[in-house]
């Protein structure tokens, strides 16, 4: 099937050009303003630990098996859990498909945020008399949605050019933000003081990580910083050449993302203990929107060269979200395809309503945060949902059929046969654990359909969205196997 699908539809020209686009797919702004925090409001370097050991017990077992699902089905999630599942099971595929959409709806808003920062910066705006007066006087508002269009326009220009223009973007945007974080990183380090914030980051308190906190807090940002569960990789897997490995893409995907989060990780801290110590917690203790747009120009004001690297850092922003976005749009837009669209049509459908579903989270910071939350969680279920089409299939199976074949460079053992069992149990996990911290003291509080945290809000609009899949489930089987007829003829 594979070589078939290769000579007849578009392919990643190189290995080179692949990963650079699968790791612009993993990288994102989580990598940049949410590890810092996150590892800062954990311990440092006990977070650190349990950060490394959920990279190799959830992300790279998930992406081992999503690179091996896309590869070996060339269909997107809907398509890919058809194949291997069978029609019963079309929900599940369109339900990991339909979160990372939502969660597009949402980051096209996000980079939007981030370009207005770095023109802002460019142009002196920021951090001006206070950077978080210039906030809130700019989000939730006309020109909040300005950004949000054109941040969705870009994404689907790169889309609209086809594989090979993800790969092109790719080849500028990575190298290009891979340099910046680098730059910034040896800014960081040079400043004085900043060896504080090393010995923060990389120093372990080995009786804290008996804190069962820690741990889930390691495990949420794997689920969030590679991209691992969300489908993204089953979609590129599907560019893949015949010949391409799947093992030796995912290590390297996987390490690759979490390096580019520890330099993140390197340039706030070392900055933070450098300039402003007395305010560490205050500024760790922030939300994501809090420490990258109000904090973060405040710090860099008080470097010399200040406003060049905070435009630097801005503009790695900027790129770290495009990347991510255009693998949203081309995962919904694969999704379409499967369903028999042309690709061209498809595109334009799902930036349309990637430009229609963003504007409540333009125009209003609680739904933005709503949003955020509830298919954050979400994504717990994702996760659940590839274990479990594993489990069903068969682990060993699955392993021989999908990811160990001749042109492999790493033969992947049993271990990750109990990996994947131990993913099914984390994101359960995850999933009560977000649920149960998010309950409130009133239960019947909770149930409010849009506030920011809470239960009901999740549980609403996951029944709503699971009970219009399981509906749809018959039409969406009998679409994809109908296009793939289509397709072989």
């Amino acid at each position: 099937m594979a070589s078939e699908y290769s000579s007849r539809s578009e392919v990643f020209r190189s290995r080179w050009g692949m990963l650079l686009a699968m790791l612009g797919m993993a990288v994102g702004t989580g990598n940049i303003w949410r590890f810092p925090r996150i590892a800062a409001s954990n311990g440092g370097g006990s977070f650190l630990v349990a950060w490394v050991v959920f990279l190799l017990a959830w992300s790279v077992p998930l992406l081992l098996l999503e690179f091996g699902m896309g590869k070996g089905t060339r269909s997107g999630p809907v398509g890919a859990f058809v194949k291997t599942l069978g029609p019963g099971f079309a929900w599940m595929g369109a339900w990991i498909a339909f979160v990372a959409t939502a969660i597009m709806f949402y980051y096209s808003v996000v980079m939007g945020w981030t370009i207005r920062f770095f023109v802002g910066t460019i142009t002196g705006d920021v951090p001006g008399a206070t950077p978080s007066a210039f906030w809130d006087a700019f989000h939730s508002t006309s020109g909040a949605l300005l950004t949000h269009v054109i941040a969705i326009s870009l994404g689907v220009f790169v889309v609209s050019r086809g594989v090979r223009g993800i790969e092109a973007a790719a080849k500028v945007l990575i190298p290009s933000l891979l340099v910046l974080i680098i730059v910034l990183a040896f800014r960081a380090l040079t400043l004085p003081g900043a060896e504080l914030g090393l010995a923060f980051l990389f120093t372990p308190d080995w009786g804290a990580l008996g804190d069962y906190r820690i741990w889930l807090e390691a495990l949420t940002q794997n689920a969030w910083d590679t991209g691992a569960g969300w489908g993204l990789v089953v979609t590129y897997a599907v560019y893949m050449r015949a010949r391409e490995d799947t093992a030796l893409n995912a290590f390297v995907i996987g390490f690759g993302n979490n390096s580019i989060s520890l330099m993140a990780g390197i340039i706030v801290l070392c900055t933070i203990f450098s300039v402003m110590p007395e305010a560490a917690s205050e500024i760790v203790g922030a939300s994501n929107e809090g420490l990258t747009f109000i904090w973060v120009p405040q710090l860099f004001a008080l470097i010399p060269g200040g406003r060049f690297f905070q435009a630097l850092f801005f503009l790695a922003l900027v790129f770290a979200a495009w990347t991510s976005l255009v693998a949203m749009i081309e995962l919904a837009s694969r999704v379409l395809m499967d369903l028999g669209l042309p690709r061209g049509r498809a595109i334009v459908f799902v930036g349309l309503a990637g430009l229609l579903f963003g504007v409540p989270s333009a125009l209003r910071l609680g739904f933005f945060q709503n949003q955020d939350w509830v298919w954050g969680v979400g994504l717990m279920l994702s996760g659940f949902f590839f274990a479990f089409a594993v489990l069903r299939y068969g682990v060993t199976k699955w392993r021989e059929t999908f990811i160990n074949h001749k042109d492999s460079d790493i033969h992947i053992g049993a271990w990750w046969d109990w990996a994947i069992r131990f993913v099914a149990v984390q994101a359960l996990v995850l999933f009560g654990w977000f649920l149960w911290s998010a309950r409130g003291q009133d239960f019947t509080t909770t149930w409010t359909l849009f506030s920011s945290y809470n239960v009901g809000s999740v549980l609403i609009q996951f029944a709503v969205v699971v009970a219009i899949l399981i509906a749809l489930n018959r039409r969406l089987a009998a679409s994809v196997l109908s296009s793939d007829i289509n397709k072989v003829k």
